[in-house]
């Protein structure tokens, strides 16, 4: 009798283990990630970088490279040159909204303040701890020296609209992105004045 129990329970719970098993799946697999907002044709991203991540001027050793669909191969930043153990300047005024490690790599994450935009600089040890409001040119933390995917040491720099990724050099005003001081020319043809 013990056993025709056993075996009438086991029966009563095989659809509901068959209906498990081919459920699960689907539960497990993601879907399609929600469509990226669109950016009004035209709309830039606002000039309100205040000073660069790193550096006075650094050199950009990888462009931005957007990629031609969400899982696409691109590079979703720029890669600043940076010596280790530099520090790392928040751009814009802001909230950190990550600080911590991803993938083995320290990240902070800013969102900047007024805008649904937030930057991001990677491998960097974080000097600052999530929800701490940030100024422009305020340390949040130090190029680290592991996790870079540069021949040297570097720092990747994002820039986030959501889930769409943007050029993050097009936060900086033209005065920042200019190559040097402006300079006079002398005026051919122009008689000097006399004094």
């Amino acid at each position: 009798m013990r056993s025709l129990v056993r075996y009438v329970r086991n029966w009563a719970i095989l659809p509901l283990l068959l209906a498990c098993a081919l459920l699960t799946p689907l539960a497990w697999a993601d879907g399609p990630p929600p469509p990226a907002p669109e950016r009004p044709p035209g709309e830039r991203v606002p000039a309100l970088a205040r000073t660069w991540p790193v550096g006075t001027r650094p050199a950009v050793l990888r462009g931005w490279e957007p990629p031609a669909s969400v899982y696409a191969a691109g590079h979703r930043g720029v890669d600043l040159a940076a010596p280790p153990g530099a520090p790392v300047r928040a751009v814009a005024a802001g909230r950190v909204s990550y600080a911590g490690r991803v993938a083995g790599r320290g990240v902070v994450a800013v969102r900047l303040a007024g805008t649904s935009l937030r930057t991001t600089y990677e491998p960097v040890r974080a000097e600052v701890e999530k929800g701490a409001e940030v100024r422009a040119g305020e340390v949040v933390g130090t190029v680290e020296t592991t996790g870079s995917h540069c021949p040297g040491t570097c720092v990747h720099w994002g820039l986030l609209d959501g889930t769409t990724y943007l050029n993050p050099l097009e936060l900086l005003p033209p005065w920042l992105l200019n190559r040097g001081p402006s300079r006079l020319l002398p005026v051919l043809g122009v008689p000097v004045p006399s004094g």
